[in-house]
């Protein structure tokens, strides 16, 4: 199979950009196989582009492309990544006690769903083992002793550095990550959390929204940021709902809605269909 080649830009729009771009890349010999861009109706007038390529007829090396595009891009104000096909993206996951997101992921993953390489589970506690064992998945047991969340967070961070991880994905992880964690992962840690937020927080959510009569049960997937789920939301769904569902059933309805959220957030991240704008994510559709 050939390589395909994913490069995502953004810039202050300017005309002929897309036509530019193009020419560029027909001149190395790389086929565009699809081409998707957004610009935006403020006044910041902002151009993004995401751009997959195929080497047909070009034997430039990635080497030399990244060197020449790099040029071009610099003259032409663009910020860009780009991505290759070949190299798989590695995750960790990280986890408390609730599974329906781990589940989830694992299975997608173990049915060759996701571009990716899951290369352990980091648990805070022991709960999870068995479903990582499961699917042959490593799982590290790291508690939180009182007083320690910061020795805790470390330990994880040295051991995701050591294993030379690209992305984490906070799969029910039921702990609030220091700024210490965000920054060694900026805009590569995927959370996800129900849409009841932030008018039920706290214990039980969904005895509080049962007792408020509540019509749509929500999920969001964001990147985790400082500020407490807060971050640039990637994707985000509802159900609907109505008075004759208890908190049992409102509960099974939202797992149903957080682990197709994450899910959906976790393959736009690897399929490189996002691109994050200060606080906010372009999303680019897949192309069918």
């Amino acid at each position: 199979m050939k390589e395909k080649i994913v490069v995502l830009i953004n810039c202050i729009d300017q005309k002929g950009i897309i036509a530019k771009v193009s020419s560029w890349f027909y001149e190395r010999g790389l086929n565009v196989l699809h081409c998707q861009q957004y610009t935006t109706a403020d006044e910041e007038s902002l151009f993004f582009m995401r751009v997959e390529l195929e080497k047909s007829s070009s034997d430039i090396s990635n080497e030399d492309l990244e060197k020449e595009f790099g040029k071009f891009a610099e003259k032409e104000g663009f910020s860009y990544k780009i991505h290759y096909s070949s190299y798989k993206e590695r995750v960790a996951i990280l986890v408390s006690k609730t599974s329906h997101c781990l589940y989830e992921l694992l299975s997608r993953y173990d049915e060759n769903d996701l571009p990716a390489e899951i290369v352990m589970i980091v648990g805070n506690h022991d709960t999870l083992r068995s479903v990582a064992e499961k699917f042959n998945i490593p799982f590290y047991y790291m508690p939180i002793e009182d007083g320690k969340k910061e020795e805790q967070e470390k330990r994880i961070i040295d051991l995701l550095m050591k294993n030379n991880i690209d992305l984490v994905v906070l799969a029910r992880y039921m702990q609030i990550l220091t700024p210490n964690f965000i920054n060694a992962y900026r805009n590569r840690i995927i959370n996800i959390h129900h849409g009841f937020l932030p008018a039920f927080q706290g214990a039980n959510p969904y005895k509080q929204a049962y007792e408020r009569g509540v019509k749509i049960i929500g999920a969001t997937a964001h990147y985790a940021s400082e500020d407490l789920d807060q971050g640039p939301i990637i994707e985000q769904d509802v159900i609907r709902a109505n008075h004759v569902e208890g908190p049992t059933l409102l509960r099974d309805m939202g797992k149903d809605v957080e682990k197709r959220v994450l899910l959906s957030a976790v393959r736009s991240h690897l399929e490189r269909r996002i691109i994050v704008y200060k606080n906010k994510t372009i999303v680019f559709q897949k192309e069918s």
